[in-house]
Protein backbone atom coordinates (compact mmCIF):
# COMPACT_ATOMS: atom_id res chain seq x y z
CA UNK A 1 0.00 0.00 0.00
CA UNK A 2 1.12 3.27 -0.58
CA UNK A 3 2.20 6.16 1.64
CA UNK A 4 -0.80 8.25 0.33
CA UNK A 5 -2.98 5.50 0.25
CA UNK A 6 -2.14 4.88 4.33
CA UNK A 7 -3.09 8.30 4.92
CA UNK A 8 -6.13 8.44 3.39
CA UNK A 9 -7.39 4.95 5.51
CA UNK A 10 -6.18 6.59 8.72
CA UNK A 11 -7.84 9.52 8.22
CA UNK A 12 -11.38 7.72 7.90
CA UNK A 13 -10.53 4.88 10.60
CA UNK A 14 -11.21 6.28 14.29
CA UNK A 15 -7.90 5.64 16.22
CA UNK A 16 -7.98 2.05 18.70
CA UNK A 17 -5.81 0.64 20.92
CA UNK A 18 -3.74 3.05 23.19
CA UNK A 19 -3.94 5.60 20.76
CA UNK A 20 -7.41 8.37 21.51
CA UNK A 21 -9.56 10.84 19.60
CA UNK A 22 -8.52 14.48 20.57
CA UNK A 23 -10.98 16.48 20.97
CA UNK A 24 -11.11 20.29 19.40
CA UNK A 25 -11.16 21.70 22.86
CA UNK A 26 -8.21 19.76 23.64
CA UNK A 27 -6.57 20.75 20.26
CA UNK A 28 -7.10 23.74 21.03
CA UNK A 29 -5.69 23.95 24.21
CA UNK A 30 -2.44 21.64 23.12
CA UNK A 31 0.38 24.54 23.09
CA UNK A 32 1.71 24.90 19.68
CA UNK A 33 4.66 25.96 18.02
CA UNK A 34 4.62 29.26 16.42
CA UNK A 35 7.00 31.38 14.58
CA UNK A 36 7.82 34.46 16.68
CA UNK A 37 5.42 37.45 15.58
CA UNK A 38 5.94 41.17 15.79
CA UNK A 39 2.19 42.14 16.25
CA UNK A 40 3.40 46.06 16.86
CA UNK A 41 5.51 45.81 13.70
CA UNK A 42 2.92 44.23 11.79
CA UNK A 43 0.38 47.01 12.62
CA UNK A 44 2.68 49.76 12.02
CA UNK A 45 2.36 51.05 15.73
CA UNK A 46 4.88 52.87 17.27
CA UNK A 47 6.88 52.30 20.30
CA UNK A 48 8.85 54.61 22.66
CA UNK A 49 10.89 54.90 25.28
CA UNK A 50 9.00 56.07 28.27
CA UNK A 51 10.06 58.74 29.94
CA UNK A 52 6.90 60.83 30.46
CA UNK A 53 5.16 58.50 32.87
CA UNK A 54 2.24 56.05 33.25
CA UNK A 55 -0.38 57.60 31.48
CA UNK A 56 -3.13 56.03 30.69
CA UNK A 57 -3.38 57.07 27.18
CA UNK A 58 0.90 55.83 26.77
CA UNK A 59 -0.62 52.40 27.72
CA UNK A 60 0.47 53.26 31.83
CA UNK A 61 3.17 50.57 33.24
CA UNK A 62 4.79 47.76 31.45
CA UNK A 63 3.77 44.09 33.41
CA UNK A 64 6.55 42.23 34.93
CA UNK A 65 7.79 38.88 34.43
CA UNK A 66 5.87 36.97 37.16
CA UNK A 67 2.80 39.19 36.66
CA UNK A 68 2.91 38.27 33.00
CA UNK A 69 3.40 34.80 34.10
CA UNK A 70 0.73 34.46 36.32
CA UNK A 71 -1.49 35.53 33.70
CA UNK A 72 -0.44 32.93 31.22
CA UNK A 73 -0.30 30.20 33.34
CA UNK A 74 -4.53 30.99 34.86
CA UNK A 75 -5.20 31.49 30.91
CA UNK A 76 -4.92 27.82 30.40
CA UNK A 77 -7.57 26.22 32.84
CA UNK A 78 -11.31 27.07 33.60
CA UNK A 79 -11.78 28.42 36.78
CA UNK A 80 -15.30 29.66 38.67
CA UNK A 81 -14.82 33.25 38.58
CA UNK A 82 -16.43 34.17 41.61
CA UNK A 83 -14.29 32.39 43.59
CA UNK A 84 -11.09 33.74 42.25
CA UNK A 85 -12.19 37.33 42.91
CA UNK A 86 -13.45 35.58 47.00
CA UNK A 87 -9.85 34.36 46.95
CA UNK A 88 -7.93 36.71 45.24
CA UNK A 89 -9.72 39.91 46.93
CA UNK A 90 -9.15 38.21 50.46
CA UNK A 91 -5.25 37.84 49.79
CA UNK A 92 -5.30 41.86 48.34
CA UNK A 93 -7.39 42.86 51.93
CA UNK A 94 -4.51 40.86 53.90
CA UNK A 95 -1.89 42.42 52.06
CA UNK A 96 -3.23 46.08 52.39
CA UNK A 97 -4.80 45.87 56.12
CA UNK A 98 -8.63 46.28 54.86
CA UNK A 99 -11.56 43.86 55.72
CA UNK A 100 -12.16 43.22 52.11
CA UNK A 101 -11.02 44.05 48.29
CA UNK A 102 -12.23 42.87 44.73
CA UNK A 103 -10.56 43.91 41.65
CA UNK A 104 -11.99 45.92 39.69
CA UNK A 105 -12.03 47.53 35.88
CA UNK A 106 -9.34 50.09 36.81
CA UNK A 107 -9.59 52.81 39.10
CA UNK A 108 -12.72 54.58 37.76
CA UNK A 109 -14.48 50.95 38.12
CA UNK A 110 -13.89 50.98 41.55
CA UNK A 111 -14.94 54.93 42.34
CA UNK A 112 -18.89 53.55 40.35
CA UNK A 113 -18.91 50.34 41.83
CA UNK A 114 -18.11 51.47 45.19
CA UNK A 115 -20.02 54.64 45.04
CA UNK A 116 -22.90 52.11 44.03
CA UNK A 117 -22.28 49.70 46.79
CA UNK A 118 -23.24 53.11 49.10
CA UNK A 119 -26.03 53.21 47.57
CA UNK A 120 -27.62 49.69 47.09
CA UNK A 121 -26.31 48.17 49.97
CA UNK A 122 -27.08 44.61 48.97
CA UNK A 123 -30.63 44.87 48.47
CA UNK A 124 -30.81 43.06 44.88
CA UNK A 125 -34.27 45.85 44.37
CA UNK A 126 -31.87 48.59 44.71
CA UNK A 127 -29.29 47.08 42.70
CA UNK A 128 -31.54 46.86 39.53
CA UNK A 129 -32.74 50.57 39.97
CA UNK A 130 -29.22 52.48 39.73
CA UNK A 131 -28.58 54.99 37.73
CA UNK A 132 -32.59 55.74 38.67
CA UNK A 133 -32.49 57.07 42.36
CA UNK A 134 -35.97 59.36 42.46
CA UNK A 135 -39.03 57.93 44.01
CA UNK A 136 -36.58 54.77 45.03
CA UNK A 137 -35.88 55.93 48.88
CA UNK A 138 -32.06 56.04 48.40
CA UNK A 139 -29.93 58.65 49.08
CA UNK A 140 -28.23 60.68 46.09
CA UNK A 141 -26.01 63.51 47.15
CA UNK A 142 -22.19 63.00 47.54
CA UNK A 143 -19.98 65.78 49.40
CA UNK A 144 -16.63 66.90 47.60
CA UNK A 145 -14.29 70.01 48.04
CA UNK A 146 -14.35 72.36 45.30
CA UNK A 147 -10.61 71.64 45.15
CA UNK A 148 -10.78 67.99 44.30
CA UNK A 149 -13.48 68.46 41.23
CA UNK A 150 -11.36 68.06 38.58
CA UNK A 151 -13.19 65.30 36.01
CA UNK A 152 -13.16 62.06 38.21
CA UNK A 153 -15.68 62.30 40.23
CA UNK A 154 -18.13 61.80 37.25
CA UNK A 155 -17.77 58.11 37.75
CA UNK A 156 -19.86 58.79 40.75
CA UNK A 157 -22.60 60.51 39.01
CA UNK A 158 -22.40 56.85 36.63
CA UNK A 159 -24.34 55.57 39.59
CA UNK A 160 -27.28 58.44 39.44
CA UNK A 161 -25.22 60.28 42.71
CA UNK A 162 -25.55 64.24 42.61
CA UNK A 163 -22.29 66.47 43.59
CA UNK A 164 -22.62 68.93 46.50
CA UNK A 165 -19.34 70.76 46.66
CA UNK A 166 -17.17 72.58 50.05
CA UNK A 167 -14.42 74.50 50.51
CA UNK A 168 -14.98 74.55 54.52
CA UNK A 169 -15.25 72.48 57.27
CA UNK A 170 -18.14 74.64 58.06
CA UNK A 171 -19.64 74.67 54.55
CA UNK A 172 -19.48 70.60 54.86
CA UNK A 173 -21.07 70.55 58.04
CA UNK A 174 -24.00 72.63 56.64
CA UNK A 175 -24.27 70.67 53.38
CA UNK A 176 -25.05 67.25 55.37
CA UNK A 177 -28.97 66.59 55.56
CA UNK A 178 -31.09 63.08 55.06
CA UNK A 179 -30.27 62.65 51.19
CA UNK A 180 -26.31 62.67 51.80
CA UNK A 181 -25.03 59.35 50.51
CA UNK A 182 -21.40 59.66 51.30
CA UNK A 183 -18.55 62.05 51.50
CA UNK A 184 -15.55 61.90 48.58
CA UNK A 185 -12.03 63.02 49.04
CA UNK A 186 -9.63 63.27 45.59
CA UNK A 187 -6.13 62.41 47.71
CA UNK A 188 -3.73 63.86 44.83
CA UNK A 189 -5.77 66.82 45.34
CA UNK A 190 -5.26 67.05 49.29
CA UNK A 191 -2.16 69.70 49.40
CA UNK A 192 -4.82 72.19 48.25
CA UNK A 193 -8.29 71.34 49.96
CA UNK A 194 -9.02 73.44 52.93
CA UNK A 195 -10.14 69.61 54.82
CA UNK A 196 -7.53 67.03 55.30
CA UNK A 197 -8.03 63.66 55.85
CA UNK A 198 -8.37 63.63 59.44
CA UNK A 199 -11.19 66.25 59.69
CA UNK A 200 -13.02 64.83 56.72
CA UNK A 201 -13.18 61.25 58.76
CA UNK A 202 -13.85 63.14 61.55
CA UNK A 203 -16.71 65.04 60.08
CA UNK A 204 -18.43 61.62 58.49
CA UNK A 205 -18.08 60.08 61.90
CA UNK A 206 -20.27 62.39 63.75
CA UNK A 207 -22.60 61.62 61.15
CA UNK A 208 -22.79 58.57 60.66
CA UNK A 209 -21.46 58.65 56.87
CA UNK A 210 -19.76 56.45 54.74
CA UNK A 211 -16.32 58.07 53.19
CA UNK A 212 -14.09 56.83 49.83
CA UNK A 213 -10.76 58.00 49.31
CA UNK A 214 -9.31 57.87 45.33
CA UNK A 215 -5.63 56.95 45.41
CA UNK A 216 -5.50 55.98 41.88
CA UNK A 217 -1.90 57.01 41.54
CA UNK A 218 -0.20 57.67 44.56
CA UNK A 219 1.86 54.66 45.25
CA UNK A 220 4.91 55.27 45.77
CA UNK A 221 5.23 55.12 48.83
CA UNK A 222 4.13 51.54 49.21
CA UNK A 223 2.58 52.51 52.88
CA UNK A 224 -0.36 54.10 51.00
CA UNK A 225 -1.70 50.63 50.42
CA UNK A 226 -2.80 50.37 53.54
CA UNK A 227 -2.18 53.83 55.15
CA UNK A 228 -5.58 54.96 54.27
CA UNK A 229 -7.25 51.78 55.28
CA UNK A 230 -5.48 52.00 58.50
CA UNK A 231 -6.65 55.80 58.85
CA UNK A 232 -10.20 55.00 58.98
CA UNK A 233 -11.69 55.52 55.25
CA UNK A 234 -14.39 53.09 54.41
CA UNK A 235 -13.67 52.76 50.87
CA UNK A 236 -10.27 53.41 49.19
CA UNK A 237 -9.65 53.06 44.85
CA UNK A 238 -6.52 52.97 43.37
CA UNK A 239 -5.28 52.19 39.92
CA UNK A 240 -3.77 48.58 39.04
CA UNK A 241 -1.61 49.57 36.15
CA UNK A 242 0.28 52.49 37.27
CA UNK A 243 3.20 51.85 39.47
CA UNK A 244 2.04 48.83 40.73
CA UNK A 245 2.89 47.41 37.09
CA UNK A 246 -0.25 45.18 37.24
CA UNK A 247 -2.47 45.13 34.19
CA UNK A 248 -3.66 48.57 32.84
CA UNK A 249 -7.43 47.80 32.95
CA UNK A 250 -7.41 46.30 36.69
CA UNK A 251 -8.04 48.33 39.67
CA UNK A 252 -8.50 47.77 43.60
CA UNK A 253 -11.94 48.62 45.85
CA UNK A 254 -11.02 47.49 49.39
CA UNK A 255 -12.18 49.18 52.65
CA UNK A 256 -15.32 47.51 54.95
CA UNK A 257 -17.05 44.17 54.52
CA UNK A 258 -20.47 44.88 53.93
CA UNK A 259 -19.69 47.87 51.07
CA UNK A 260 -17.30 45.42 49.27
CA UNK A 261 -19.97 42.90 49.22
CA UNK A 262 -22.42 45.59 47.71
CA UNK A 263 -19.93 46.74 45.45
CA UNK A 264 -19.31 43.20 43.99
CA UNK A 265 -23.48 42.72 43.76
CA UNK A 266 -23.55 45.92 41.33
CA UNK A 267 -20.79 44.37 39.40
CA UNK A 268 -19.68 41.39 36.98
CA UNK A 269 -20.37 38.68 36.22
CA UNK A 270 -24.13 39.26 37.96
CA UNK A 271 -26.86 41.30 35.54
CA UNK A 272 -29.13 43.42 35.77
CA UNK A 273 -26.88 46.14 37.33
CA UNK A 274 -25.21 49.37 36.43
CA UNK A 275 -21.55 47.36 36.52
CA UNK A 276 -21.81 44.11 34.06
CA UNK A 277 -19.94 45.92 31.64
CA UNK A 278 -17.08 46.11 33.88
CA UNK A 279 -15.75 42.74 33.48
CA UNK A 280 -12.21 41.88 34.76
CA UNK A 281 -11.30 38.03 33.45
CA UNK A 282 -9.70 35.55 35.90
CA UNK A 283 -6.06 37.02 34.23
CA UNK A 284 -6.38 39.96 35.39
CA UNK A 285 -7.89 39.05 38.71
CA UNK A 286 -5.09 36.73 39.05
CA UNK A 287 -2.48 39.21 37.62
CA UNK A 288 -3.39 41.90 39.89
CA UNK A 289 -2.82 40.13 43.08
CA UNK A 290 0.77 39.16 42.15
CA UNK A 291 1.15 42.44 40.76
CA UNK A 292 0.46 43.68 44.51
CA UNK A 293 2.29 40.98 46.71
CA UNK A 294 5.16 41.61 44.03
CA UNK A 295 4.76 45.42 44.67
CA UNK A 296 5.06 45.49 48.37
CA UNK A 297 8.31 42.65 48.55
CA UNK A 298 9.78 45.23 46.31
CA UNK A 299 13.33 46.93 48.12
CA UNK A 300 11.55 50.30 47.64
CA UNK A 301 15.33 52.38 48.72
CA UNK A 302 17.12 50.71 46.51
CA UNK A 303 14.09 51.59 43.59
CA UNK A 304 14.69 54.96 45.00
CA UNK A 305 18.51 55.37 44.19
CA UNK A 306 17.89 53.94 40.90
CA UNK A 307 15.96 56.90 39.43
CA UNK A 308 18.14 58.99 41.44
CA UNK A 309 21.00 57.67 39.59
CA UNK A 310 19.07 57.55 36.10
CA UNK A 311 17.99 61.32 36.83
CA UNK A 312 21.53 62.21 37.57
CA UNK A 313 22.78 60.85 34.55
CA UNK A 314 20.37 63.11 32.27
CA UNK A 315 20.87 66.36 34.18
CA UNK A 316 24.55 65.41 33.81
CA UNK A 317 24.89 65.69 30.04
CA UNK A 318 22.89 68.88 29.87
CA UNK A 319 23.63 70.63 33.15
CA UNK A 320 26.78 72.66 31.05
CA UNK A 321 24.94 73.68 27.88
CA UNK A 322 24.77 77.35 27.82
CA UNK A 323 21.36 78.84 28.70
CA UNK A 324 19.80 75.81 30.18
CA UNK A 325 18.81 74.88 34.03
CA UNK A 326 17.78 71.91 35.88
CA UNK A 327 15.39 71.34 38.39
CA UNK A 328 14.75 67.50 40.14
CA UNK A 329 11.13 67.76 40.88
CA UNK A 330 9.58 65.34 43.36
CA UNK A 331 5.60 65.26 43.32
CA UNK A 332 4.07 65.15 47.04
CA UNK A 333 1.10 62.97 46.15
CA UNK A 334 0.42 61.54 43.19
CA UNK A 335 3.35 59.82 40.90
CA UNK A 336 5.64 60.45 43.74
CA UNK A 337 9.00 59.81 42.16
CA UNK A 338 11.74 62.22 41.06
CA UNK A 339 11.66 63.78 37.80
CA UNK A 340 13.73 66.39 36.08
CA UNK A 341 12.77 69.53 34.90
CA UNK A 342 14.80 70.87 31.77
CA UNK A 343 14.40 74.70 30.88
CA UNK A 344 15.73 77.13 29.04
CA UNK A 345 16.54 80.63 27.40
CA UNK A 346 15.29 81.45 24.21
CA UNK A 347 18.01 83.93 23.67
CA UNK A 348 20.57 81.38 23.96
CA UNK A 349 18.73 78.00 22.65
CA UNK A 350 16.67 78.78 19.88
CA UNK A 351 13.80 76.41 20.56
CA UNK A 352 10.29 76.02 21.94
CA UNK A 353 8.77 73.31 24.02
CA UNK A 354 6.66 71.95 21.72
CA UNK A 355 9.50 71.72 18.69
CA UNK A 356 11.72 69.88 20.78
CA UNK A 357 9.44 67.93 21.95
CA UNK A 358 8.43 66.60 18.30
CA UNK A 359 11.85 66.03 17.46
CA UNK A 360 12.09 63.59 20.56
CA UNK A 361 8.77 62.15 19.43
CA UNK A 362 9.60 61.57 15.92
CA UNK A 363 13.19 60.82 16.58
CA UNK A 364 14.72 57.11 16.70
CA UNK A 365 14.61 55.78 18.79
CA UNK A 366 11.29 57.61 19.87
CA UNK A 367 11.60 59.55 23.33
CA UNK A 368 7.75 60.79 25.02
CA UNK A 369 8.60 63.37 27.87
CA UNK A 370 5.61 65.65 29.57
CA UNK A 371 5.39 69.13 27.47
CA UNK A 372 2.01 70.57 28.94
CA UNK A 373 3.74 71.89 31.84
CA UNK A 374 5.43 75.85 31.09
CA UNK A 375 6.65 77.33 28.05
CA UNK A 376 10.47 76.79 27.03
CA UNK A 377 10.86 74.01 29.44
CA UNK A 378 9.79 70.41 29.62
CA UNK A 379 9.76 67.80 32.53
CA UNK A 380 10.27 63.97 32.54
CA UNK A 381 9.89 60.90 34.67
CA UNK A 382 12.49 57.81 34.95
CA UNK A 383 10.43 55.55 36.99
CA UNK A 384 9.03 54.05 33.51
CA UNK A 385 12.29 53.40 31.98
CA UNK A 386 14.34 50.39 30.53
CA UNK A 387 17.67 49.52 32.47
CA UNK A 388 20.27 51.62 30.45
CA UNK A 389 17.43 54.23 28.17
CA UNK A 390 18.25 56.75 30.95
CA UNK A 391 21.86 57.18 28.70
CA UNK A 392 19.28 57.37 25.44
CA UNK A 393 17.38 59.87 26.35
CA UNK A 394 20.45 61.80 28.07
CA UNK A 395 21.92 61.33 24.68
CA UNK A 396 18.89 62.64 22.65
CA UNK A 397 18.04 65.18 24.83
CA UNK A 398 21.47 66.87 24.81
CA UNK A 399 21.87 66.49 20.68
CA UNK A 400 18.25 68.83 20.43
CA UNK A 401 19.52 71.34 22.96
CA UNK A 402 23.23 71.63 21.38
CA UNK A 403 21.47 71.71 18.24
CA UNK A 404 19.34 74.49 19.16
CA UNK A 405 22.69 76.30 20.39
CA UNK A 406 24.25 76.38 17.34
Amino acid sequence: MKRREIIKKLSLTPLAGGLLAVSPIESLSAAPVFSKRDVLSELGLRTFINAAGNYTSMTASLMHADVMEAIQSASKEFVMLEEVQDKVGQKIADLCKAEAAMVTAGCWSALVLGMAGVLTGTDSKKVAQLPKLEGTGMKSEVIIQKSHINGYHHALTNTGASIVSVETIEEAEAAINEKTAMLWFLNREAPVGKIQHQQWLDLAKKHNLPTMIDIAADVPPVENLWKYNVMGFDLVCISGGKAMCGPQSAGILMGKKNLIAAARLNGPPGGGNIGRGMKVNKEELIGMYVAVDSYIKRDHAQDWKTWEGQIEVIKSAIKNIKGVTTEVIIPPVANHTPSLEVSWERSIVKATRDGVVERLRKGNPSIEVIGWEKEDSFRLTVFMLKTGQEKIVAKRIQEELLKASA
